[in-house]
């Protein structure tokens, strides 16, 4: 009985020793400051107050118990979960056009689905983290010379073609594509592609760019570029950044504390970085940002030691769509990039996107185990 008593205390500690806090204690702030400034933000008029919140409190509980199930997963199974999840992520893709929801007319995308006791759920969040790990075992694959080059790159695009289809063409999801095609192309470039590509990659988007614009972008999208490199030519279209800029400056130091907060639309998602500040002031935004970096910094470290590139790539791709997210939502809400309906990682208001956060974390922390355990 003591033997196995033994045995369980140890299979405890070493779990304990092997977690990387380094990656769960930030992710576990943002979280907690995320609901801190969702509960001011949803109890000033928000309609289904306090459902929606307890909903989002119960989507980070929930993510942070998936997070720490997935990382006692054994690496060599992310293989296998990618191309589930992959699957399932292409399946719920399919439905979405055709299970008679649509949340276009609100936010300019058809993307959701609608779920019981869940509510809403955005098909391609999945389809990003199924994208990333099939994406890194074929690379590594190409690395490691068990298939050819011009076959692995015909493999690549049959992974991505119908993913994107669906995603850009059919959702016109224009946000979401982008944060695949940046994590695709930082993979690439960890992965060894020469640099020429890169170019002729840049110049290709240079030549599509007016095809783009006037073929693909919506009115709306059109505007919001225009008033970000003419400021002032559209009083309309920059009511959001305006109302945002004046929502950050209140404020101050520590917050606000005349008692009247600025409207910004969406401010309980798109635009949540302006609530930080509005109720926390600039130590709130500083930390947010400090935390953010902590951790983007500490799955880059992860990445240079993993055990096998796959997983290398993993993180890599998983990285930067949450450095794109940190960067792009922050930098609309002060008018230094076009405003996207780009969510702040483990902060917007979002179930669904938390807890595919938290799959994502979830997989992070397991190669990082992975090493920690062969460590000891």
């Amino acid at each position: 009985m003591n033997t196995g008593r033994s045995g369980i205390e140890q299979l405890r500690n070493s779990y304990f020793r092997a977690v990387d806090y380094w990656l769960i204690v930030p992710i576990l702030t943002l979280t907690m400051i995320g609901l801190f400034v969702l509960n001011h933000v949803l109890s000033s008029g928000y309609k289904d107050y306090p459902q929606n919140f307890y909903k989002q409190a119960g989507a980070a509980v929930l993510g942070i118990c998936v997070a720490l199930v997935i990382c006692l997963v054994e690496t060599h199974f992310l293989k296998l979960i990618g191309w589930c999840v992959y699957s399932f992520s292409l399946l719920l893709l399919l439905l979405v056009p055709i299970d008679g929801f649509s949340m276009e007319a609100k936010w300019g995308a058809d993307s959701w689905l609608r779920v019981p006791v869940i509510g809403t759920f955005q098909p391609s969040e999945l389809s990003k983290i199924g994208l990333i790990l099939v994406v890194s075992f074929v690379l590594e694959d190409m690395a490691e010379k068990r298939i050819t080059k011009k076959r692995g790159f015909l493999y690549l695009a049959l992974v991505y073609a119908p993913h994107m289809v669906m995603i850009l063409i059919q959702q016109k999801d224009f946000g979401t594509g982008m944060v695949i095609v940046f994590s695709f192309i930082c993979i690439l470039f960890i992965w060894g592609l020469k640099y020429r590509y890169f170019f002729l990659g840049v110049s290709s988007v240079i030549i599509a760019a007016p095809f783009v614009w006037n073929f693909y972008f919506s009115a709306i999208q059109k505007k919001r570029i225009l008033s970000l490199l003419f400021s002032g030519s559209d009083p309309e279209a920059e009511y959001n950044l305006n109302q945002a800029k004046s929502a950050i400056a209140s404020g101050g130091i520590a917050g606000n504390t005349s008692g009247t907060v600025v409207s910004v639309p969406v401010k309980e998602s798109d635009f949540i970085y302006t609530a930080i500040s509005e109720h926390m002031g600039f130590i709130g935004t500083t930390a947010v940002i400090i935390l953010s970096f902590m951790f983007l910094m500490r799955c880059l470290y992860v990445a240079s030691k993993a055990t096998q590139k796959a997983y290398s790539y993993a993180i890599i791709g998983l990285t930067a769509g949450f450095a794109f997210h940190y960067i792009e939502n922050m930098g609309m809400c002060v008018g230094l990039l076009p405003i996207t309906g780009i969510p702040l990682p483990f902060i917007s208001l979002g179930g669904s996107a938390l807890l595919v956060n938290f799959i994502s974390l979830g997989i992070i922390l397991s190669i990082s185990m992975e090493r920690n355990l062969g460590n000891k």
